[in-house]
């Protein structure tokens, strides 16, 4: 077994991983997100200060990092529901990766602007 990796570069493996972190990820955020939620309801001063918080440069780069989480995980999850369920599916599970790659780029392309233009304006002015 070559040294330093456990899956030997094969792309199923990797987006395997990749799907279980992402899963993991997304979860966490959805535990953060009802925990910080549910603050206003103990202490509104509070929320108000995890919210100016959430006003960040930093926390910005964190949702594009979630942004691209959910977008990897939904798009590998209909890949993996074409592979368990299409006759062909196995035959074509390399391409399709290679597809759902292609697609999540352009995708987070696309979502640039949207999740970081702010942290932009704040940090460089408008």
């Amino acid at each position: 077994m070559p040294a330093g990796t456990l899956y030997r570069g094969r792309e199923g493996m990797w987006s395997w991983v990749a799907h279980r972190v992402t899963g993991v990820l997304i979860f966490f955020f959805l535990f953060v997100h009802v925990l910080d939620t549910a603050l206003v309801r103990v202490s509104p001063e509070d929320y108000d200060k995890v919210v100016a918080v959430y006003k960040t440069p930093i926390v910005a780069l964190l949702e594009y990092g979630l942004v691209a989480a959910v977008l990897f995980h939904a798009l590998n999850g209909l890949r993996v529901i074409a592979v368990d369920f299409w006759s062909k599916g196995p035959r074509y599970q390399k391409q399709m990766l290679w597809t759902v790659m292609g697609i999540w780029i352009v995708l987070m392309a696309g979502a640039l602007y949207p999740v970081l233009g702010h942290a932009a304006r704040e940090v460089f002015g408008s």
